[in-house]
């Protein structure tokens, strides 16, 4: 029988718990779950009033992995769901606004993916994103090299970014914005790219295009697209470890040397939001949004 259990007067029924999601380590279901219910109060305001994707892997990451937008088949009626507009018609989407909900989407073993804006107001940006993606033999020292860059560029027009780990080989810098569309912050971003590539020809490329890549950093801009999502901050990944979407400091950045140094894994996590508590706070005050140049 697949026990119940309560959160926040919510009755869920939590399955498989001690079934090995990632080999490598031995990682349970159940200790994704204790992960995400520990770390729910730093993960949650990033969750908040955003549509969902969830990248689903309930066999672990060796197994089938596929992308779930539209609410899954069997969603409680207590999850709160939003009309999305989309390109090709409206859509039904997950809001994970509370514990319960959290819980409730962690069972079905997901990484979480959110645009960058709000239900409330799907036409503005709220975030500006660059994905920084190593071409082997690169990796994310060279990204930490890329991301000073744009850190420096960005400040000069008034910009704050700060900085979390992709969880997989890359990283990712992210800024509060206001005032501006999607497309706007894409123009934006994209001159930004363009720029570092100008300025850091041997390391940045700024086009998607696989040959131009090994060696060097892709400075993806496009994931500030209204209908593109980026993974959410503390998601964990679908790796053969439990890696996560980590926030980092800017000595981190300076500091790596190699990529050990900026990879964490699920159980690295708690210490630090002791150390730190959410170092991409400042992301989810208004008063630090700022208007594009």
């Amino acid at each position: 029988m697949t026990p119940i259990t309560e959160v926040e007067g919510r009755r869920l029924a939590l399955s498989n718990l001690e079934k090995v999601l990632y080999p490598a380590t031995g990682f349970t279901k159940g200790e994704v779950l204790h992960y995400y219910a520990t770390t729910a109060d730093v993960l949650l305001p990033h969750l908040r009033d955003r549509p969902v994707s969830f990248l689903r892997y309930p066999d672990g990451p060796d197994g089938e992995v596929f992308f779930t937008k539209n609410v899954p088949p069997g969603t409680p009626d207590w999850v709160t769901t939003a009309e999305v507009p989309r390109s090709e018609g409206p859509a039904r989407m997950v809001l994970v606004q509370d514990l319960a909900s959290l819980m409730w989407a962690a069972n079905l073993v997901t990484e979480f993916h959110t645009p960058q804006w709000v239900i409330g107001a799907p036409g503005e940006a709220d975030r500006l994103v660059f994905d920084l993606d190593p071409g082997a033999p690169a990796g994310i020292v060279e990204c930490c090299e890329v991301a000073l860059w744009l850190r420096e560029r960005l400040a000069a027009d008034g910009i704050e970014a700060y900085a979390k780990t992709s969880g997989s080989k890359g990283l990712h810098l992210l800024a509060a914005v206001r005032g501006s569309t999607s497309e706007q912050v894409s123009e934006y971003a994209k001159e930004l790219a363009v720029e570092a590539e100008k300025a850091m020809p041997r390391l940045v490329v700024h086009r998607m295009t696989r040959s131009l890549r090994p060696g060097k950093v892709f400075v993806d801009w496009s994931q500030n697209a209204a209908r593109k999502t980026t993974a959410t901050p503390y998601t964990l990944r679908a790796r053969p470890e439990p890696t996560v979407s980590a926030p980092v400091t800017w000595e981190e950045v300076e500091d790596c040397r190699s990529p050990d140094q900026l990879t964490f894994l699920a159980a690295d996590l708690a210490p630090r939001i002791q150390a730190y508590g959410d170092l991409l706070a400042p992301l989810l005050d208004p008063d630090h949004a700022g208007p594009l140049p």
